[in-house]
């Protein structure tokens, strides 16, 4: 196996125990995914500062410019970029997905006063942590920031693209299809915004996105093990992440 195949056998457990977790099942009402998007929507806003650490060090930003790194790369990472700070919402219009997500949580009657006050917090210069204690209830979806924000700071390169590609970009396909499946037969035009979100990222991630994340990793690791070391524990931990804000999640639409 080449080091990419040995990353995927590494997390091939705790992938498997995400991709069957139960609370996928249990989203069978607009109840039930008003609360899921409640939680959701923080991993939506923190996956972008986890893809503008890669876009900084993965690619020039500031000036004078010069060329960095490997030009698949750089097509990878600002293709992504461009398609979540400026992709077509189901209307035609210009639009982040993180606008997008919240568009669809107003349509569906989900809350979003712990995310707006939140993102204040954050656009009035009050830093990750502290946003998250003044604004957000939920411990899980306090940690589950607050890992990512430990991973940007304190992980290298190959930590943070380890937790992009295998944490992120190749489950979100695998991941959404069975919510699809189970919601869209009881949308009454509420969700329309959020099916169109969902769609759009089993469209654009199951394709040539997982190609380019292949090339991202053999890149930024190439041979060097201590990097597909540092990738694959990277991966394992925001997994792991992730399980613990869908135990959350799940616990709390079974309490309604």
């Amino acid at each position: 196996m080449n080091h990419f195949e040995t990353t995927l056998e590494k997390i091939k457990t705790i992938r498997l125990e995400l991709l069957q977790h139960p609370l996928y099942g249990s989203i069978t009402t607009i109840e039930h995914l008003q609360i899921f998007m409640q939680h959701h929507v923080f991993a939506v806003w923190d996956f972008m500062s986890l893809l503008k650490k890669m876009q900084f060090v993965l690619t020039r930003t500031t000036e004078p410019w010069y060329v960095v790194g490997n030009g698949d790369v750089r097509y990878f990472i600002n293709q992504i970029v461009l398609g979540e700070e400026s992709d077509l919402d189901e209307e035609g219009n210009r639009i982040s997905h993180f606008e997008l997500y919240l568009k669809a949580m107003f349509n569906a009657g989900a809350n979003v006063y712990e995310i707006n006050s939140f993102y204040e917090n954050i656009r009035n210069n009050i830093g990750v942590y502290s946003s998250l204690d003044l604004s957000v209830r939920n411990d899980a979806c306090r940690e589950f920031v607050k890992s990512t924000f430990d991973m940007i700071r304190n992980g290298d390169i190959a930590a943070v693209c380890g937790a992009f590609t295998f944490g992120r970009e190749d489950l979100i396909p695998d991941m959404f299809q069975s919510i699809v499946e189970n919601i869209s037969l009881q949308n009454d035009g509420r969700l329309n915004a959020f099916l169109y979100y969902i769609n759009r990222h089993i469209e654009i991630d199951g394709g040539e996105h997982k190609h380019l994340a292949h090339k991202l990793m053999e890149h930024v690791c190439g041979n060097d093990e201590s990097k597909w070391n540092n990738a694959s524990n990277a991966a394992l931990k925001s997994l792991e992440s992730r399980i613990k804000l869908w135990d959350s999640v799940h616990y709390e639409i079974s309490k309604m």
